[in-house]
């Protein structure tokens, strides 16, 4: 199940993207499936409780392969697919890694390693692919207010996710200590 929610999710992410306009709120600009790949960095790392590193890895090539084929199929251009495909790999290694050298709470765990992983997805992808580099969909003067507002929800999402695994966990040992 966990698989099916962290691949469904990155799928998700792409669809929504494509479907809605991005938000705008002062000058940050978001686009909307940003508000589930700030999530798919949590499931990633239940997935990662679940069936260990290795087999995350795996997980993540599937992951990949699945969101360039949607991407391409959603029409986004060849550079658009390059940079998330690039992204994608570079936020989902750092955060496999970190999250698997932290010796931290799993919250916490979740928390910091995705901030990492987020921060490395919205630099890269708004540089290589939306830039004047990549699509030139945003002029240089639009790239910080994009990435900083992918940075910001992505943040959010991150430490709400923390919060629930930080409660879940708290409701499950209060449970194990009453049985």
């Amino acid at each position: 199940m966990r698989i099916a929610i962290y691949l469904v999710s990155i799928i998700l992410a792409n669809v929504i993207t494509a479907a809605f306009a991005p938000l705008q709120f002062w000058v940050f600009i978001v686009p909307m499936g940003t508000l589930l790949i700030g999530a798919t960095f949590i499931f990633r790392d239940l997935v990662q409780n679940r069936y260990g590193r290795k087999k995350t890895y795996l997980f993540i090539a599937i992951a990949l392969i699945l969101s360039a084929l949607v991407s391409f199929l959603l029409g986004d251009t060849l550079i658009i697919v390059l940079a998330s495909a690039i992204s994608f790999i570079l936020a989902e290694t750092a955060d496999t890694e970190i999250y698997t050298r932290l010796k931290l709470p799993m919250s916490w765990r979740v928390f910091y390693s995705g901030l990492v992983g987020g921060f490395l997805d919205s630099v890269v992808f708004v540089v290589i692919g939306l830039s004047p580099i990549g699509a030139n969909f945003l002029p240089w003067e639009a790239v910080p207010s994009a990435i900083i507002g992918q940075i910001i929800v992505k943040t959010i999402i991150q430490g709400l996710g923390a919060i629930v695994l930080s409660q879940a966990h708290s409701l499950f040992e209060k449970g194990h200590k009453t049985n």
